[in-house]
C-alpha cells in the first residue's frame, strides 16, 4: 500500500457520483409487466461519491472533500445542503447545465434493494486542474464507478504520483481497465464482483474466495471483499487473508450500507489505521447503516461505530445518537 504522505487540507478527497434517490417500499418484486401498487414514496439524498464522502466526514476529524457534479436544479441544490451540513467540503462540485442524477431504488420487506441509476450529470464529472491539486495534497483519494472511468483513472494517477493512498470500490461492476487497476492501493469489491473482475482479466469465475482472492492480488496489492451479511475478507500481500464479521442486525435498508463502509474505511486509512482496522470500522459502520431507512440519512456517527465496536452491537434505532439528534461527531 501507498504510503499517505502528503499533509494537505484534506484527508479525504472522494471523486464521485450525486444523486437524489426516489425510494419506494414494495409488498414484493414484481413480475416482467405487473405492477405493483404503493402508498408512498421518500427522496433521500445520495449517489456513491456524496454517501462515501459523508460517511468519511462523520468518521470525526477527518477533513473531507468531494469533487462531483449536480445539475442547477432543485435536486442539485437539496443535494448541496445537506452534503454541506454533514461537514463535507463541496468547492470542488460543479452545477452543470444537465439534470441532477437519480437513483430509483425499490425496497423489498427484508431490507433488500433493486436500484436503477440515471447518471444525470454524474456523466459530466471530470478533473480540472486545482481539482488534481486537491488530491494531490489529500492522504486518501476514493472513488467508484458511478462517474466516467476515464475521470477515475485520472485520479488514480494522480494520487499514485503523490503518494496518496488510492482506494477504489468497484461499483458498479464495469469494464476496469488494466491501467486504472495499476495505480490502486485498496480494491474494495463485493464477492460477486470480485468474479467478474477475475472473469474479465483472466477468464475464471472461481467459486471459492481463497483462488479469487488469490487472482485479484495478481492485479493489485490490497483487497477488501465484501460479503454482505457475512462482513469482509482483507487480502494483503503475504499475510493470510483476514475475516470481517459483521455486526447482527435485523436490516432496515440495504440502500447505502456499502458506501458507509467505503467512506468510513478511507477514513481510517487516512488516520493510519491498518486495513484490518480500518475494515473492522467500516464493517460496524455498515451494519449500523442497515438498521435505518435511506441512504445518505442512515450514515452513523463516529460515536455510534465507536459504541458498536466496543459492544459488538448495532444502536437501536431510537439510541441517543441516532442521527435524528443531528449529532455529526
Amino acid at each position: 500500500m501507498a504510503q499517505a504522505t502528503p499533509t494537505g487540507r484534506f484527508r479525504v478527497v472522494v471523486v464521485g457520483s450525486a444523486n437524489v434517490d426516489l425510494e419506494v417500499r414494495v409488498p414484493r418484486w414484481p413480475d416482467p409487466g405487473e405492477s405493483v401498487v404503493v402508498s408512498t414514496s421518500e427522496r433521500f439524498p445520495g449517489g456513491k461519491g456524496a454517501n462515501q464522502a459523508i460517511a468519511a466526514a462523520k468518521a470525526g476529524g477527518v477533513a473531507t472533500a468531494l469533487i462531483s457534479a449536480w445539475g442547477a436544479d432543485a435536486d442539485g441544490a437539496l443535494l448541496e445542503s445537506f452534503v454541506r451540513e454533514a461537514g463535507v467540503d463541496t468547492s470542488a462540485v460543479r452545477a452543470v447545465d444537465c439534470p441532477t442524477g437519480m437513483a430509483i431504488v425499490m425496497v423489498d420487506p427484508l431490507g433488500a434493494n433493486v436500484i436503477t441509476v440515471v447518471a444525470g450529470a454524474n456523466s459530466r464529472v471530470e478533473l480540472a486542474p486545482k481539482d488534481l491539486e486537491m488530491i494531490a495534497t489529500s492522504r486518501v483519494v476514493l472513488t467508484q464507478l458511478e462517474v466516467p472511468v476515464p475521470t477515475v483513472v485520472k485520479a488514480a494517477q494522480a494520487a499514485r504520483a503523490a503518494g496518496a493512498i488510492f482506494v477504489l470500490n468497484a461499483a458498479p461492476m464495469v469494464e476496469i481497465p488494466a491501467e486504472l487497476l495499476a495505480n490502486v492501493d485498496v480494491l474494495v469489491v463485493s464477492q460477486h464482483g470480485a468474479r467478474e473482475l477475475a472473469a474479465q482479466h483472466f477468464g475464471m469465475y472461481p467459486s471459492d474466495d481463497g483462488p479469487l482472492l488469490s487472482a485479484l492480488q495478481r492485479l493489485v496489492p490490497s483487497i477488501v471483499m465484501t460479503k454482505g451479511a457475512e462482513g469482509s475478507v482483507v487480502a494483503q500481500a503475504g499475510q493470510d487473508p483476514e475475516v470481517v464479521h459483521a455486526l447482527p442486525v435485523e436490516p432496515v435498508d440495504h440502500t447505502g450500507a456499502g458506501d458507509t463502509f467505503n467512506g468510513v474505511l478511507a477514513a481510517r486509512l487516512s488516520q493510519g489505521a491498518a486495513l484490518g482496522e480500518a475494515a473492522r470500522a467500516a464493517t460496524a459502520a455498515a451494519s449500523i447503516s442497515l438498521n435505518r431507512p435511506g441512504a445518505g440519512p442512515s450514515i452513523p456517527t463516529a460515536r455510534e461505530v465507536a459504541r458498536a465496536l466496543a459492544t459488538g452491537q448495532v444502536p437501536p434505532i431510537d439510541h441517543p445518537d441516532n442521527p435524528s439528534n443531528k449529532d455529526h461527531s
